[in-house]
C-alpha cells in the first residue's frame, strides 16, 4: 500500500473495508492533491464518497472502487472514548475504519451539487451523424478498437456505415445512435493522443451530452463501461424506433421565437387536434430554437401556425418519431429492464442530467432519469447557462458535427468551444 497524507494533517489515515462477500480486505488512503473535503462534523454521520482510489487485491470486475466513508477529522477525535463510540479505533498517527460493503449503497446524490465547472466536454445526439464520420478515429489504434468491440455487440460492421453509408441506414435510430456514441468516444481517443491532449482531458471537470449524448457523458465519466453504455444506446435505439413505429408522430424545430411564444403556438394546435395528436415542446435547445414533438397530424398544424406566431422558420427534423414525449412511453419499460440489469457506479466528475439541468451522483437516481429521458423534455438551454454562470471556462465538443457549439454561441456569444471530430 503506497501511503499517502491527508489534506488536513500529516498523519497518515488507513481505512480497511471489511468485504462480507470475499476475503480480501482493501487498504485506501487519500492524498492532498485529491482535495477530499473532509471537512463535516464526524458526528453527523453521512456518508461520503471518496473516488479515484486505486484498489488491488479485489475480486472485482472493475479497476477501480468508490469508498464511502464518514467524514473525518483528526481534530474531532480528540478522545478515544468518543471515537470508540462510532466504531473507530484511534492510535497516535493512524485511524482504522471498518466498514461493511452495505453500505456502499448510501451514495448521496447531491455530492455534485456544488459544482465549480472550469473545463468541460460536451458530447452530441441524434442528428449530428455524418457519412465519413469515424474515418479519421482508424488512424489511432485505440480509438479504432473501439469500433471492433462495438461490432461484436452491434452484430453488424459499424465504421463501414459510419465511412460509407448509405445514409438513410446511418441515419435511422436505431444505428445512427451508436454511431454517435461510439464515434465521440473515438474523439476523446484522438484528442488523447495530441499534444497536450491528456492533459486537456484530466482537466476536465464536468460533462454533459444532448439527449443520447448523456450516455457518452456518463461513460466518460466512469459510470459504466463503454461496452455496457453501448448495449444501453442500442437497445434504447431499438426501443425508440419501435415505439416511433407504433404511432404516428414528428419533431420540428421553431426557429426565431422564444420559449414562451413556442408553448402558446403549441397551445394553439392542441386546441385544433385529438389528444392523440397533442404536441408539446420537447427540447429547449437555446433562445430561438425549440424542438416540438407530438402526433402527426398536431405537428403539422403547429408548421402551419407557425407563421402568424411570427416564427422565422420550421424544419422537419429527421427522426424516427416524438422523442421525449409521451409516445415514447413503450421504450421505459426496456430501458428500466436493462438499466436494472447495468452496473452503474457514481461519476467520478458531475455529468448534468438533460431531465432536470443537474449532476446526480446516485447510481439508482441516475438509473431513475434515464428511464425518464425519452419521455421527458431536454433541458439543454437551462444547462448551458448554468455552466456558463457558474464559470466554465473552457469547452470541447467531441464527435461528429458542430451543433452543440452553435447552441454555446446562441447563449453566450463569448463562449469559447473546441470541436475534436474523429
Amino acid at each position: 500500500m503506497v501511503k499517502q497524507t491527508p489534506p488536513y494533517a500529516d498523519e497518515t489515515v488507513e481505512m480497511v473495508l471489511a468485504d462480507k462477500t470475499v476475503s480480501h480486505k482493501i487498504h485506501a488512503s487519500c492524498n492532498r492533491s485529491h482535495m477530499f473535503r473532509i471537512q463535516r462534523d464526524l458526528m453527523i454521520g453521512k456518508w461520503r464518497v471518496i473516488e479515484n482510489f486505486k484498489v488491488s487485491g479485489v475480486a472485482s470486475s472493475s479497476s477501480s472502487s468508490s469508498l464511502l466513508f464518514p467524514s473525518v477529522s483528526l481534530n474531532k477525535l480528540s478522545s478515544s472514548r468518543n471515537a470508540s463510540s462510532l466504531g473507530f479505533s484511534v492510535t497516535r498517527s493512524r485511524v482504522s475504519m471498518s466498514l461493511s460493503t452495505e453500505s456502499q449503497t448510501a451514495i448521496n446524490d447531491s455530492l455534485f451539487a456544488h459544482y465549480k465547472p472550469s473545463s468541460a466536454f460536451l458530447f452530441p445526439g441524434q442528428g449530428a451523424q455524418a457519412i465519413g464520420m469515424g474515418k479519421e478515429a482508424q488512424s489511432v489504434a485505440a480509438a479504432a478498437d473501439l469500433y471492433t468491440k462495438a461490432n461484436h455487440i452491434l452484430g453488424y460492421d459499424l465504421i463501414d456505415i459510419c465511412v460509407n453509408g448509405p445514409k438513410e441506414k446511418l441515419d435511422s435510430t436505431v444505428i445512427s445512435q451508436p454511431a454517435i456514441y461510439v464515434t465521440s468516444l473515438a474523439a476523446v481517443e484522438l484528442l488523447r493522443v495530441r499534444e497536450g491532449g491528456e492533459q486537456i482531458i484530466n482537466s476536465v471537470d464536468v460533462t454533459c451530452g444532448l439527449s443520447l449524448g448523456e450516455y457518452t457523458a456518463l461513460a466518460f465519466a466512469g459510470a459504466f463501461s463503454f461496452e455496457d453504455g453501448l448495449k444501453l444506446v442500442k437497445l434504447r435505439g431499438e426501443a425508440m424506433q419501435a415505439a416511433a413505429d407504433a404511432a404516428k408522430s414528428a419533431m420540428v424545430s421553431i426557429i426565431g421565437l422564444d420559449s414562451e411564444k413556442v408553448q402558446q403556438l403549441c397551445d394553439a394546435a392542441n386546441q385544433e387536434v385529438d389528444e392523440a395528436d397533442k404536441v408539446q415542446i420537447a427540447n429547449y435547445l437555446c433562445p430561438g430554437n425549440y424542438a416540438v414533438s407530438g402526433g402527426l397530424k398536431g405537428i403539422e398544424v403547429v408548421e402551419a401556425k407557425a407563421k402568424s406566431f411570427k416564427a422565422r422558420m420550421t424544419v422537419r427534423l429527421a427522426v424516427a418519431g416524438a422523442f421525449h414525449t409521451s409516445f415514447m412511453e413503450p421504450a421505459v419499460s426496456r430501458l428500466e429492464a436493462a438499466l436494472a440489469a447495468t452496473e452503474i457506479r457514481s461519476p467520478r466528475i458531475p455529468v448534468i442530467s438533460n431531465v432536470d439541468a443537474q449532476p446526480h451522483a446516485d447510481p439508482d437516481t441516475i438509473k431513475k432519469i434515464l428511464a425518464r429521458q425519452v419521455t421527458s423534455p431536454v433541458q439543454w438551454e437551462t444547462t448551458v447557462k448554468t455552466l456558463l454562470s457558474k464559470g466554465l471556462k473552457s469547452s470541447y465538443e467531441l464527435g461528429p458535427g458542430k451543433v452543440i457549439a452553435g447552441i454555446f454561441k446562441r447563449v453566450d456569444k463569448s463562449a469559447s468551444v473546441e470541436n475534436i471530430n474523429a
